[in-house]
């Protein structure tokens, strides 16, 4: 069989389930379904690198992880939050533009940090402690967050959509640097995702 099958590789291929059955949801118009499971394939991805590194593994293992991670997260929060948003705009071909657009940024970030990661793992050794640029992981909680928010306040959608997809794939690519969360950072990530849950389950 082709690939590595161990343990430190479920999380990432669960997230990815997560994330095609939020496509599948969301096209069928069952909006809350699809960001739940999108808040699910995040919780997969905060915890998936973590795993991995309780196994040591060879080069071209860790080489793997980093590619199917990214695979794994175009499909989870680059085409999801793009199906999900395209939705929310009543499926017009127009507001299609930005949700391409948001793809585009994804995939762009994703393929430059495959080939970052690997040639700092060539020079260093342990895990990055800052991102350059708005890591695409982030919009497990933000898309839920403002759309969840906006189902809510009866804000339209379409326009809170279309403007939290630009904004969020212009910082895709912005290189500006961030710290990548630590202990305290994962903590109030988890706050942070359980108050979007609750308001996803009781605002859409």
């Amino acid at each position: 069989m082709i690939g590595f099958y161990n343990y430190t590789v479920i999380l990432t291929y669960l997230g990815l389930l997560s994330g095609f059955g939020g496509i599948l949801c969301a096209s069928s118009g069952n909006l809350k379904a699809a960001l739940l499971l999108l808040l699910v394939a995040g919780l997969c991805d905060m915890f998936d690198g973590l795993v991995a590194s309780t196994m040591k593994r060879t080069k071209s293992e860790k080489r793997f992880g980093i590619q199917i991670d990214s695979l794994s997260d175009l499909i989870c929060f680059g085409v999801l939050p793009a199906v999900i948003c395209f939705y929310c705009t009543n499926e017009r071909v127009f507001h299609g533009i930005i949700p391409g657009l948001y793809l585009l940024c994804a995939l762009i970030r994703l393929a430059w940090f495959n080939v970052d990661e690997e040639d700092r793992q060539d020079k260093q050794v342990g895990s990055r402690k800052h991102y350059l640029g708005l890591p695409v992981t982030t919009s497990a909680l933000i898309v839920p967050f403002f759309v969840g928010l906006g189902e809510l306040l009866s804000l339209p959608l379409d326009h809170v959509t279309s403007w939290l997809l630009l904004v969020v794939a212009i910082a895709f690519i912005t290189p500006f640097r961030m710290k990548k969360a630590g202990c305290y950072g994962k903590l109030g990530m988890i706050a942070g995702g359980i108050a979007t849950l609750l308001l996803v389950i009781f605002g859409v």
